[in-house]
């Protein structure tokens, strides 16, 4: 009778422990979020999200340093999102199993294990010394689209392998080339992990500091919101201007300036960069969840 109830009694033990550890997980987590939103949403207003920073007064805001990582992370997205959905793509449907693609998926492993700090020296050597662009946002997005390429790729191909095969048995019984199967039946089945994977690296991006200090700079150069020729360097949408993003400027106060309200600019700005990702993360969910309603 004893022996006969162990495993139960067991089971129950084990069960618990999970949800005391959830629990604490969870806990923490909310701690977390809980200690930067309540310390930076009381600082957090129009004049701060929309004005320009100062580092000798206070009362400065982010104005620059936002819009430039909002412009900095679509660049990097325009870069790496082709690139990695078509290699994952290839990878999960098309790629033969021998030691070059072994290579090129451990080449992944390796460059998605390497510090943001030493994908930034690389970015400065290449490109902003190499392909003299400078310090710049088309610097930096090139950089972080290689800091990006691993987690993409990775998770298309992932989300890929995770749809049955016999949606591609099923597509080419029916005479369809293998890659309309892949366009019209893997890719949207596969579609909500793609976005999990897009949202990951969004977050990346957004706070990144490391690579775009070498790369993107430390200055918010003064820009003309009322000009909006690519091809000015004064222009928003200018892509060889210094930018200095949000990330960049919480490290940047921090640790070299002199403001007097610099503890409420790196809470509010910290405050800004998490209710961003959250934003990203609940229209994802919303559209993943809309679509799956549908289906």
């Amino acid at each position: 009778m004893n022996n006969k109830f162990k495993p139960q009694i067991a089971d129950k033990i084990f069960k618990i422990v999970l949800y005391i550890i959830v629990f604490l997980v969870v806990l923490l987590l909310c701690g977390l979020l809980g200690y930067i939103m309540l310390g930076g949403i009381p600082y957090i207003s129009w004049h701060f999200l929309t004005s320009s920073s100062d580092y000798i007064y206070a009362g400065g805001g982010i104005g620059i340093q936002l819009f430039n990582s909002i412009y900095l992370t679509v660049i990097t997205l325009l870069i790496s999102l082709p690139l990695s959905f078509g290699a994952g793509i290839w990878l999960a449907e098309y790629a033969p199993n021998n030691w070059m693609t072994d290579l090129i998926r451990n080449s992944l492993e390796v460059l998605s294990s390497l510090p943001s700090i030493v994908i930034g020296l690389f970015g400065f050597l290449l490109f902003v010394i190499k392909f003299r662009l400078g310090f710049s946002i088309l610097a930096g997005g090139l950089t972080l689209a290689f800091f990006n390429l691993p987690l993409l790729t990775r998770s298309t191909e992932n989300a890929i392998q995770n749809i049955s095969d016999n949606q591609m048995f099923a597509g080419l019984a029916l005479g369809v080339s293998r890659w309309e199967v892949v366009k019209n039946i893997i890719v949207p089945e596969a579609f909500p992990e793609i976005i999990t994977g897009i949202i990951l690296s969004t977050g990346r991006i957004l706070g990144e500091t490391a690579a775009l200090i070498y790369t993107a700079g430390q200055s918010a150069s003064i820009v003309d919101f009322s000009n909006w020729n690519p091809l000015s360097i004064t222009s928003p949408l200018c892509p060889l201007r210094p930018a200095e993003t949000v990330a960049v400027h919480i490290w940047k106060i921090n640790t070299e300036g002199t403001v007097p309200d610099s503890g409420k600019i790196s809470a509010g700005s910290a405050a800004v960069l998490l209710s961003m990702v959250l934003f990203f993360d609940l229209i994802a969910r919303y559209s993943i969840n809309k679509k799956n309603k549908r289906n």
